[in-house]
């Protein structure tokens, strides 16, 4: 009986163990947000002021250069600067889906091309903090940004992420954005929010489009 009692208790904590690891993404931070309008199909965040850490990246392919960046980001946020400060990390992971145009999207990890073989990393930094109170970053490769509010469209799904399968989210969300009438202003952005080591089922992945601010009385999204 004892022996049945100790093996259900190992049981359930292992069960325990495995959940919260597998869940551990919903506890990490992430950027703050309000939820302006659910469609069912999409929602419209606003996000505040950030401050990012970016860094520019030489690689042969985009998958290498966000490994690249991701590790001198984290390097960073590690202790690897000015105070040997570590500063917490947070969701979610994103990457700019455009060719070549710069995004500057609240996010976590960002990734946009800066010309054949160039690709500009960004990283979220914690919230409440500004570029003035943040340590300076002793890899010269990196540095500090702030940005301004945003109006974000969001699709969230889950699985996997291979490029065919974030396009067809990206053309799903633009294709409900001009149903509602709302017309984003800037190039999609891939967001993850859990490692691999998460089941697909359980991954949260969402497809971002900045929108305009919201206008006036009278008027609709341009």
């Amino acid at each position: 009986m004892v022996l049945k009692l100790a093996l259900g208790g190992l049981a359930a904590l292992v069960s325990f163990g495995l959940v919260r690891w597998q869940l551990a993404g919903r506890f990490v931070e992430e950027p703050a947000y309000e939820v302006e309008r659910d469609d069912g199909g999409f929602e419209v965040r606003r996000y505040g002021p950030t401050v990012l850490a970016e860094t520019v990246v030489e690689a042969e392919s985009s998958a290498s250069a966000v490994n690249t960046g991701f590790r001198r980001l984290a390097g960073y946020i590690f202790g690897n600067n000015t105070r040997s400060e570590k500063l917490a990390m947070t969701a979610p992971v994103t990457q700019s889906l455009s060719s070549g145009e710069t995004l500057a999207m609240t996010a976590p990890v960002t990734q946009s091309a800066e010309g054949a073989g160039r690709w500009r990393v960004t990283f979220t930094l914690p919230k409440g903090r500004t570029v003035a109170d943040l340590p300076v970053p002793v890899d010269g490769s990196v540095s500090l940004r702030a940005v301004g509010a945003r109006r974000v469209a969001v699709l969230r799904y889950s699985g996997t992420t291979p490029p065919e399968r974030v396009t067809e989210q990206e053309r799903a969300l633009r294709e409900a954005l001009a149903s509602a009438g709302l017309s984003p202003r800037s190039e999609a952005v891939s967001a993850r929010y859990d490692p691999p080591s998460v089941l697909p089922f359980l991954r949260r992945n969402e497809v971002w489009l900045e929108l305009a601010e919201t206008p006036g009385p009278g008027r609709a999204d341009p």
